[in-house]
């Protein structure tokens, strides 16, 4: 299986005969199989060269980006392997065509409200007493279909992310001052981890939607945009309860993380190398873990729903199933 290469050293990553090495400011070397590894994450200042991008490129390997604060600043991408004019075709179809482009983005966020509703059902049956915001929820998920347009459904998703951000105080064990989202930036601990995370899903999905003919800048919930990957922002919004919510709660009532992996000085905006890499290797595990898929009847991977759901996405284009998206069944 191949697995996330991170690079948290400042040096240089070239290509040495047909594998990779890593040339760190004190002059060790690393020599790294590059069959090995499926994406690279930066989070140091290092230095790539173009004869090491063709060879990623053509071993089709993806490269990502964070600035000092660790946050995601953009993507390397291989040329597209897997094309499919008539596949583009069709997805440009499902958002010029105002019904075909609601449906799908219906199925987002009935997706997301859902997982969101799983999450707090789940803490609320140990001991957590988020029964309000779970009856809230689910007024709010009846509202979706209701909504004949983009605005008011991105006005719904946000108030039940809204109700849902509320409960972290009482999910959360530590003490926090978490009380809203902040992005921009993030301004305490838990927003500064929110954001982290859900930049990893992001390019996670990035990945996976690479694997297949979609095309990652036409989307549907999310306007599409310049120099954004859209597409990944909307299928993202499905896994982030699952992968990002649960892997938060999970480092913070395990005592994993804790104020002491953040620079108190910077607002909590920066982790320390010791903090990225618990989560990194947490973030790993969590891809990594499988469950008994209901319909195809084998055990998946978290990756790997992320791709059967690109294929759901496909079918439901070339009209051939209707899109229904990943809602957590356990």
């Amino acid at each position: 299986m191949k697995n996330s290469l991170y690079i948290y050293q400042n040096g240089e990553l070239s290509r040495k005969d047909n594998t990779l090495r890593f040339t760190g400011e004190e002059g060790g070397k690393k020599d790294i199989p590059v069959n090995s590894i499926s994406e690279i994450y930066f989070f140091g200042e290092d230095t790539v060269n173009t004869k090491l991008i063709t060879f990623l490129a053509q071993n089709n390997i993806m490269v990502h980006f964070f600035n000092y604060y660790d946050f995601y600043v953009s993507s390397l991408v291989p040329r597209e392997m897997k094309v499919s004019g008539k596949l583009l075709v069709k997805q440009v179809e499902h958002y010029t065509d105002k019904e075909k482009r609601i449906e799908l983005a219906k199925e987002f966020v009935k997706s997301a409200g859902n997982n969101i509703y799983r999450n707090l059902r789940y803490y609320n049956g140990r001991g957590k007493d988020v029964k309000d915001a779970m009856n809230e929820i689910t007024y709010l998920l009846n509202e979706v279909e209701k909504c004949d347009n983009i605005q008011q459904l991105m006005g719904v998703e946000g108030n039940i992310h809204k109700i849902y951000y509320s409960q972290w105080n009482v999910i959360i064990d530590q003490e926090t001052d978490f009380t809203t989202r902040v992005k921009r930036p993030p301004d305490n601990m838990v927003n500064t981890l929110i954001s982290y995370i859900n930049s990893l899903v992001y390019t996670t999905v990035l990945g996976e939607i690479y694997k297949t003919q979609l095309n990652p800048t036409i989307s549907y919930l999310h306007e599409p945009g310049v120099s954004r990957f859209s597409l990944s922002l909307d299928i993202a919004e499905i896994f982030k309860p699952l992968i990002a919510d649960r892997l938060i709660f999970s480092l913070l009532n395990k005592n994993q993380i804790k104020e002491k992996h953040f620079s108190k000085g910077l607002d909590y905006l920066h982790l320390s190398e010791q903090g990225s890499k618990i989560i990194l290797a947490e973030y790993d595990k969590r891809l990594k873990q499988t469950i008994m898929h209901k319909e195809i009847g084998r055990e998946v991977s978290y990756r790997y729903l992320i791709r059967l759901e690109c294929y759901k996405m496909i079918k439901h284009l070339y009209e051939e199933k209707k899109y229904d998206a990943f809602v957590m069944w356990w």
